[in-house]
């Protein structure tokens, strides 16, 4: 499988006493087992050299949550880290497949390197068949069984690894997107995310009406948290931030979202927004480092859907005062429904004007 690979530790299949802490870390049971849902779920872009080319497809349900918050280190990586002529949204449009295949390999490495805390990377890889018998109590899925781990002590030997096996994590059938969670909790160390979670069942995903989705008992969701930096908790200022929205009852109930995670070292922003989840970014990288950019600026929002066709343009005007100057009835009236996406922005930016563009709001 990859008699080229330049690994400093030897690759080697995950023994049986792991595929038990694995699946309990996750699901809370070596007994329980991915939904469909998760086992088809690999990441697909849109069509390359369109104007969406380097967003992912999102299915509903749990794994959305994963897709999006993989896609803000896409955005990240295209707008900030990549070298191109391109300017503005043009670095993100009209890129070809192999493009969005570095731009998904850069990504999935930059969430593995920061779980190893920027010394080493773990990579979960298929192999055709099953290298141990399962452990008692655990129920074999016939994928997990036959994961081989690849570790890396540098950064860029973990992507040229990912972007040659891009396939791996890109393929239908290639149960990419659980592959890419494996390959985070084995770089983090099962262990330490374990001790990172605390309480006497620590796990990441739960299931709710019979759908697995990131738990909420750890607020932004631990599993999440763990692909925007790394870490399963919110310690130091993100390089990609998180917004949330519920309404009112729900922002009462749950654990606020923290200063460090709405203001991050990129403007670009993982949204929860009534359950299901979508990326904010600008394409002004200084941003977040000059308030007086934060007077009249644009945002550009992507929610994952397949009806979108286009990227949203909003503009923020955080000096408007349209409230005091009664210029906008409409935006103050008690009865208007406000756009949710508009509330989560305000989280951020109190009492902004949202402006879309022609765009037909998102509810």
């Amino acid at each position: 499988l990859c008699s080229t690979v330049r690994c400093r530790r030897p690759s080697g299949a995950v023994a049986a006493v792991y595929l038990q802490a694995l699946r309990t870390l996750l699901l809370g049971n070596a007994s329980c087992t991915f939904s469909q849902d998760w086992t088809r779920a690999h990441f697909r872009f849109r069509e390359p050299h369109s104007d969406l080319a380097y967003a992912l497809e999102a299915e509903k349900g749990g794994t959305r949550a994963i897709v999006m918050a993989v896609q803000a280190n896409i955005i990240k990586y295209l707008l900030f880290m990549r070298n191109t002529e391109h300017t503005h949204l043009e670095r993100l449009r009209k890129i070809s497949q192999k493009e969005q295949g570095e731009a998904l390999a850069a990504a999935l490495a930059d969430s593995l390197w920061a779980a190893g805390d920027g010394q080493r990377a773990t990579v979960c890889i298929l192999t055709a068949a099953a290298h141990c018998s399962p452990p008692a109590g655990y129920k074999a899925d016939s994928f997990t069984e036959r994961i081989h781990l690849f570790e890396f002590p540098e950064k860029a030997a973990t992507q040229e690894f990912i972007f040659d096996h891009i396939g791996c994590f890109r393929d239908e059938g290639s149960h990419g997107l659980i592959l890419f969670l494996y390959s985070l909790l084995f770089s983090r160390t099962l262990k330490r995310v374990r001790e990172e979670l605390g309480g006497t069942t620590p796990q990441l995903l739960e299931r709710s009406s019979g759908n697995v989705t990131c738990t909420q008992r750890l607020l932004p969701q631990a599993a999440l948290l763990l692909v925007l930096a790394g870490r399963t908790q919110p310690g130091r200022r993100s390089e990609v931030g998180f917004l949330r929205w519920g309404g009112e009852d729900a922002e009462r109930r749950l654990a606020p979202v923290g200063s460090m995670l709405k203001t991050p070292k990129f403007p670009i922003w993982l949204c929860g927004i009534n359950g299901t989840h979508s990326v904010l970014f600008s394409t002004n990288r200084l941003l977040l480092s000059d308030w007086k950019m934060e007077h009249i600026f644009h945002l550009y929002f992507y929610n994952g859907q397949c009806r979108q066709m286009r990227t949203a343009h909003l503009t923020i005007d955080t000096h408007s005062h349209h409230w005091e100057e009664g210029r906008s009835e409409a935006t103050s009236s008690p009865g208007r429904r406000v756009p949710s996406l508009e509330m989560a922005i305000r989280t951020k930016w109190p009492e902004a004007e949202v402006r879309w563009n022609g765009t037909q709001p998102f509810f």
